[in-house]
């Protein structure tokens, strides 16, 4: 989700819940995501994930942002959509449940996602995952193109 504002385009990212990124902000901060069955319309499970994961509508024009492979190899089909978050937004995320502390046999449950904010783009790209950003730059050519066309 993005937002326009004063000083430009603001971007919608998530911070993983969980033990792992407990301490990691810079580089830990993603697009709403999550996995697609092998033959699932990416464009529906991209609309169930971000609704899953913020607990709010996915609502508005979306934008096909193509593909990225992480570091890690997983593939990431991204989208982006103008909107903005309920003035009263509370953020209500799915659960995972792993073994915490680790072989310790007691299982413990986490949020997907523990928070969800608007940065400015120069705040954005200090925050994301850094293969997603590709996906702000593939957002803000998308906008300047549609800007250009505009004004013609």
């Amino acid at each position: 989700m993005f937002r326009r504002a004063h000083a430009g385009v603001e971007l919608l990212l998530v911070h993983p819940g969980g033990p792992f990124f407990v301490n990691k902000d810079a580089g830990a901060w993603t697009i709403p995501k999550g996995e697609a069955a092998p033959d699932e319309d990416l464009l529906t499970r991209a609309r169930t994930e971000f609704e899953e994961e913020l607990g709010i509508p996915a609502d508005g024009e979306w934008i096909d942002l193509g593909s990225i492979r992480q570091k890690g190899g997983k593939i990431v089909h991204g989208w982006a959509f103008e909107g903005d978050l309920p003035r009263n937004f509370e953020l209500r995320c799915n659960e995972f449940e792993i073994d915490w502390p680790p072989r310790s046999g007691r299982r413990a449950k986490f949020p997907e996602v523990d928070q969800a904010r608007f940065f400015d783009e120069p705040a954005a790209r200090e925050k994301i995952n850094v293969a997603q950003l590709r996906f702000i730059d593939r957002l803000r050519e998308h906008l300047a193109a549609v800007e250009a066309a505009r004004e013609r």
